[in-house]
């Protein structure tokens, strides 16, 4: 068996409505995936709006990262977070099973060591370099053998990078290839946490039906023995009515093979990797 597990920023339940891009007649594969998902409590029981760093940390450890920080910690990763993420996580659990695992987003950097002396690393860069060999960069990107965060590689032209632009559909067969290769596969996508924050519903919906063109030939291209999960940190780009996130649950989408035993009974963030684990 095979896992991919696709991670979008940013993206919870509500009600229809003028200030809810995340609609059929804009992402149509999205919203019936959710339609039939399970949904996850984000807030964790600690007060204020749910955080990126703090979220992200409990999908990938297991741990109530909120409590540990003693609230919501948003961006990247304090000397606490850090620490956890350190001293135990996904990658690493995956590894210490003999694991092939992958992290499929393709860093604009050379080297494991650049990535490690940057001064703002996100929670997957810590984690990750925890097990550099998950790492995928410029070179692997050019060969096919990872996705840029935004899909179509537009996002690094302003980087320097001066070769194609790919669509979504590409992306997705692209990562389905890496997949096969791999017995997990982590991919992350921040855009929609990104128009979220922006509040303009015109650039939601061309990022929602980007990912939605994305997620369709992800979910069509899907052999029988991938195990699909996708989920989220936070609340945020399903409500353009405030700027900052929200306290809405957030979905937990499984197909595939042990689809039902990791979906039973899961009811927070703290739920997605031991669940995974006990299936792996």
């Amino acid at each position: 068996m095979h896992v991919l597990y696709i991670f979008i920023d940013g993206v919870g339940y509500a009600p229809a409505g003028e200030t809810n891009p995340v609609c059929p007649a804009v992402c149509p594969t999205l919203c019936r995936l959710m339609e039939g998902a399970v949904r996850l409590d984000a807030c964790l029981n600690v007060p204020g709006l749910p955080q990126s760093a703090t979220g992200q940390a409990t999908l990938y450890t297991g741990v109530n990262a909120a409590q540990v920080m003693g609230r919501h910690k948003e961006g990247f990763p304090g000397p606490t977070l850090c620490k956890l993420l350190q001293e135990d996580n996904l990658f690493m659990a995956l590894h210490r099973r003999g694991l092939r695992v992958c992290f499929a987003d393709a860093y604009f950097a050379d080297t494991a060591e650049e990535l490690a002396a940057r001064r703002f690393k996100s929670v997957t860069t810590i984690m990750s370099l925890t097990e550099p060999d998950t790492l995928r960069f410029q070179r692997d990107m050019l060969a096919g053998r990872a996705v840029v965060h935004d899909l179509t590689r537009a996002a690094i032209v302003p980087k320097g990078y001066t070769g194609p632009l790919i669509s979504p559909e590409t992306a997705a067969e692209q990562l389905l290839s890496i997949a096969a290769e791999n017995d997990f596969t982590l991919f992350e996508y921040f855009l929609t946490d990104i128009a979220g924050h922006s509040q303009d519903r015109t650039r939601a919906e061309q990022v929602l039906r980007s990912l939605d063109a994305f997620l369709t030939r992800v979910e069509s291209g899907r052999d029988e023995d991938t195990l699909l999960l996708i989920t989220s940190d936070h609340g945020n780009v399903e409500d353009l009515g405030t700027r900052g996130h929200t306290f809405n649950s957030v979905p937990l989408i499984v197909l595939g093979p042990h689809a039902e035993e990791v979906c039973a009974g899961a009811v927070s963030l703290m739920d997605v990797m031991p669940r995974l684990l006990r299936v792996l």
